[in-house]
């Protein structure tokens, strides 16, 4: 008997319909010996509905009352699907977030889960019962509700899988698994079988939509074994799990990109010790997260610094941007939100230099310009602007070959 944790998307739950579906396949699960923990989102449209309801009466709605108000989508659904197994005579418990004292931080609308109690749900399973547990949300040390982001019904599904020690966490989506690009843009793109952790961690922090890039964290973090899976069509998904040194790997696995980053760029900053902390300080401390940072020493004993943020905290980045140049005397200042950042990931990287040099000669072989450019050990990213993005990423995934059997061989992909 196998302890499993599932986790029901908003697509997946939403309609009456979709949830007696999933409580169906709940139960077929259970049938083969299994214990369950079920975690779910806001039924599809929900959470969306919610924030249309709060900026009818807000620009900027309190963000404590925003949480309390985005975290009832997944209450009605725990409600819901518990009521559905109950009417198959499959004895189900629902829980949220507080009540199984999900403790995060206090940074709400994207607070990060600190410790579960799983005292509840071990009792429950141990009786019998399917444990439903509402997802995205907790609360922090002072009892408010918070919620995880976008997503964040991922992250509390390996989170509890983590806790409870669970032999695998499944999620359930409207996709079939993991693939090689975004069928959406690449038609000929490949689901893979299995990916690494690190890779996948990696397709997700560069835009991939599948999984929340905190829940790839924690299944890392605490080697758990994560399937994503199909809820509306059979297979075996794609497995997400650690990576073995001793197995060979293609140079690159797949292409990652994110149209939701904006560039701001700081031209003619004076060049001293502490300058880049100084710039990037602020942004901090108004949590925005900063991805790519790329400073260019100049002439004269000053430097260029660019960076990107998401989309969402352009408006106010810029104006800590506009603030903060000229605190520091700085020449000018220059922000793009029509870009387009696009990643090739692959544990192979590490391991072929060549990588680099063919994806930029790819690139500009079909004119498009390379405004910025980020490497790790297993990852390859650039910024392009945003009108080339379909073009870009469809050349560099059939020059690497990523959508036909010739990925599997090392030696065809350079």
């Amino acid at each position: 008997m196998a302890l499993i944790v599932q986790k029901f998307g908003g697509t997946s739950v939403g309609s009456i319909g979709h949830i007696r579906a999933v409580a169906d396949k709940i139960m077929a699960t259970q049938a083969l010996g299994h214990e369950l923990v079920v975690v779910v989102s806001a039924m599809a449209g929900e959470t969306d509905r919610l924030v249309r309801l709060a900026h009818e009466l807000s620009r900027v709605p309190n963000a404590r009352e925003f949480d309390v108000l985005l975290s009832t989508g997944e209450q009605v659904t725990i409600a819901l699907l518990s009521i559905a197994l109950m009417e198959r005579g499959c004895a189900a418990r629902s829980y949220t977030g507080s009540q199984v004292h999900i403790r995060t931080d206090s940074a709400h609308s994207k607070a990060r889960i600190l410790g579960i109690d799983i005292s509840k749900i071990k009792a429950d399973l141990k009786a019998g019962k399917v444990v439903v547990v509402a997802g995205f949300q907790g609360t922090d040390e002072h009892g408010n509700i918070t919620t995880l982001g976008r997503g964040g019904s991922d992250t509390t599904a390996v989170a509890l899988a983590a806790a409870l020690k669970a032999d695998e966490c499944q999620i359930f989506t409207d996709v079939d698994g993991i693939y090689s690009a975004d069928p959406k843009i690449v038609p000929m793109a490949k689901r893979m079988e299995t990916i690494a952790a690190d890779e996948m961690l990696e397709m997700a922090s560069c835009g991939a939509k599948v999984m929340q890039i905190r829940a790839v964290e924690f299944a890392g973090k605490y080697n758990v074994p994560v399937r994503v899976l199909s809820t509306f069509q059979e297979g075996t998904g794609t497995l997400i799990q650690a990576i073995e040194e001793n197995m060979q790997h293609p140079p690159v696995s797949g292409i990652a990109f994110n149209r939701d980053e904006a560039k701001l760029a700081i031209y003619g900053i004076p060049d001293r010790p502490g300058i880049a902390a100084q710039i990037l300080g602020p942004m901090s401390d108004a949590h925005i997260e900063v991805d790519m940072i790329v400073q260019t020493l100049t002439e004269n004993g000053l430097t260029d610094l660019a960076f990107t943020v998401h989309k969402r905290d352009f408006a106010e980045a810029s104006a800590i941007v506009e603030r903060i140049a000229k605190l520091v005397g700085a020449k000018r200042v220059k922000v793009d939100p029509k870009i387009a950042k696009v990643s090739l990931v692959g544990v192979g990287i590490r391991t072929h230099a060549e990588v680099a040099s063919k994806m930029f000669q790819v690139l500009g072989e079909i004119g498009i310009n390379i405004q910025l450019i980020s490497t790790s050990e297993i990852k390859i990213a650039v910024i392009i602007d945003e009108e080339h993005l379909t073009l870009g990423v469809n050349a560099l995934h059939e020059a690497f070959q990523l959508g036909t059997e010739a990925k599997e061989s090392v030696a065809n992909c350079l």
